[in-house]
């Protein structure tokens, strides 16, 4: 469930907008003393002018790390929820409102109280895609950078409850070996990458190799040559020996997938259909223009209720802790 104070800003014509954005936002930035953080997801012209591009664990561990007084998010609603969970003294703005996230609107917080309920003595590990209110009802919160190394932690005696995305509970049980009870929730991005059409784009570029995001669906999973998060992705594709690779997640991230590797070749895994569904509609929601008004009308702020936000900030603070040795 979002939570915020102010609707979203309205441009009424395009004179409203400087002629040169991005000198625009730098000069805001700095009578502020604003940080923007971006996601790998979103508009090149956003990652561009962003102080920090990242995943959510980096994203995390910048949102907790910067002595910045205004936080500008350019990602969707629970990652800006985050950073104020983290930042209760400072003003996050998102650009956007509407940019929420599938995966975290799969797990409402009332019926995920009562699957908790439905399974006493369960410690919760929820992936950090999810709301407030869900992290709230949680013990741990992991990425998918660290989600893994999160489970291994845990003693071998202790049930486990993994929500949102089944996806990537199934692929931490196979890599821990652990048995967990998968809440089942997924991410229509991640969902929507078809088989058959990866099969015949390896039969294309046969030296290829298949990057995967670990909430993509195991039929995908099991034609990928490396699996990780985003951060991870972006590395191994500088490190690799290929020269081509097939991208099978969101498409935002070949933009630095080609600045930081351009005699490389990347290609998007594409969607069951002739359609941009490999595209996130929450995360493209952002954009330069939205991303001006936000910062000149402080508007829209993320608040949250301080209960929620207490509740929220253990099991945030229990990942940092336990993820401080992981690269990400």
């Amino acid at each position: 469930m979002f939570t915020a104070v102010r609707p979203n800003p309205t441009l009424s014509t395009t004179a409203d907008l400087p002629l040169d954005l991005f000198a625009a936002i730098q000069d805001l930035k700095r009578e502020m003393n604003a940080v923007i953080l971006a996601h790998y997801y979103q508009d090149p012209d956003i990652q561009d002018i962003a102080d920090y591009i990242g995943d959510s664990l980096g994203l995390s561990r910048q949102a907790a790390a910067t002595d910045a007084e205004v936080i500008v998010f350019a990602g969707v609603h629970f990652m800006a929820e985050t950073a104020k969970i983290l930042n209760p003294d400072k003003l996050v703005l998102l650009p956007d409102l509407n940019a929420g996230c599938s995966l975290a609107d799969s797990c409402p917080a009332d019926a995920f109280a009562q699957f908790k309920a439905a399974h006493p003595n369960h410690l919760v590990v929820s992936y950090v895609n999810c709301t407030a209110e869900i992290k709230a009802l949680s013990d741990i919160i992991c990425t998918s950078s660290n989600a893994v190394e999160i489970v291994q932690q845990i003693p071998a005696d202790q049930p486990i409850i993994f929500a949102p995305d089944r996806n990537l509970g199934r692929y931490v049980m196979a890599q821990t070996g652990r048995e967990m009870v998968l809440w089942e929730g997924s991410c229509i991005v991640h969902e929507t990458f078809s088989e058959r059409k990866i099969v015949q784009l390896k039969v294309q570029h046969p030296t290829a190799e298949v990057l995967a995001h670990p909430e993509c669906e195991s039929t995908v999973l099991r034609h990928a040559d490396y699996i990780g998060s985003t951060t991870a992705l972006l590395k191994h594709c500088q490190q690799s020996q290929s020269s081509a690779f097939i991208v099978a997640t969101e498409p935002g991230i070949i933009h630095q997938m080609q600045k930081k590797a351009p005699d490389k070749q990347f290609i998007p895994a594409p969607p069951l259909n002739h359609c941009a569904c490999n595209e996130c509609p929450h995360m493209r929601l952002n954009t330069l223009e939205k991303l001006y008004l936000a910062m000149k009308n402080r508007t829209p702020e993320i608040t949250l209720p301080e209960s929620t936000r207490l509740a929220a900030l253990r099991p945030m603070q229990r990942m940092l802790e336990m993820s401080q040795g992981i690269k990400g």
